[in-house]
């Protein structure tokens, strides 16, 4: 007994001897998500423009490829990539790859990169957010190198993470939600309105789902693109089973084919 009392006097003196040490900061609590590495989306990708309609134009993929320390925190790695069919390819060649790195216990993005094939062109776009001082650091690689940067809200998202970020949300029919978003050198306001959840059927899946019409507006709060649509399941794992957006080369509808 007197041994252990001896001990407990000896740590005790020992402890106050020596140096002051920085507190350790608590560890950060990743954020709940219904997804997982490894998770791998396969869409089908509908096309049409001034009424052709081509029901097969191509395929897109969405991939949670990995989790990994990003910036200080640890962040999830989201690919996303998008091939025309054989058939489309000859008459002309697309291939889009977009990456992110999404913060997984805040939500917020990182970083967005985009990487365009159309024809001949070649361009590669990197989005990179500081935080601290809110703002974006972007610059273009094509023929030219673009570089600027400018202010951003808090919660301002690349385009990929914007829609994991949808995935992690509960919803209410008649919701209203708003983001900003920041695309190839400027920011951008997205809102979206819930609709009441409905049956939805694709090659993966029939399920009920809920339907996401979102409106992208400007800095000057003028309407980009048109007739943008997204379902996500009702159930855990919140898919988004469908797809669709109208642009200035045509309408796109992406249907989810095969869930890995």
């Amino acid at each position: 007994m007197r041994a252990s009392v001896a001990s407990a006097l000896v740590l005790s003196v020992a402890a106050l001897a020596a140096p002051a040490q920085k507190p350790v900061a608590p560890a950060r609590r990743e954020a709940a998500v219904p997804f997982a590495v490894g998770e791998t989306l396969t869409y089908d990708v509908s096309w049409s423009f001034s009424g052709t309609s081509i029901v097969s134009a191509g395929t897109a993929t969405s991939t949670v490829q990995d989790k990994q320390p990003s910036f200080g925190s640890t962040a999830y790695v989201l690919v996303a990539e998008g091939r025309p069919i054989p058939l489309v390819a000859r008459l002309y060649q697309l291939y889009y790859k977009m990456d992110a790195l999404l913060d997984a216990s805040s939500l917020l993005s990182h970083r967005g990169t985009l990487h365009a094939e159309e024809g001949k062109a070649r361009r590669t776009s990197i989005t990179q957010f500081d935080r601290a001082g809110r703002r974006v650091l972007f610059e273009e690689q094509s023929d030219t190198t673009t570089k600027l940067q400018y202010a951003v809200p808090p919660q301002t998202e690349d385009g990929l993470s914007a829609l994991y970020l949808l995935r992690a949300r509960t919803f209410k029919p008649g919701e209203r939600i708003t983001f900003p978003v920041a695309d190839s050198g400027s920011l951008y306001t997205v809102d979206v309105t819930v609709g009441q959840p409905e049956a939805v059927k694709t090659r993966a899946l029939e399920t009920m789902a809920w339907p996401l019409t979102g409106v992208i507006k400007d800095a000057d709060g003028q309407s980009e693109w048109k007739n943008i649509g997204a379902w996500i399941s009702v159930d855990a794992r919140h898919l988004p089973v469908k797809m669709q957006a109208e642009l200035p080369v045509g309408a796109f509808v992406l249907s989810l084919r095969e869930v890995k």
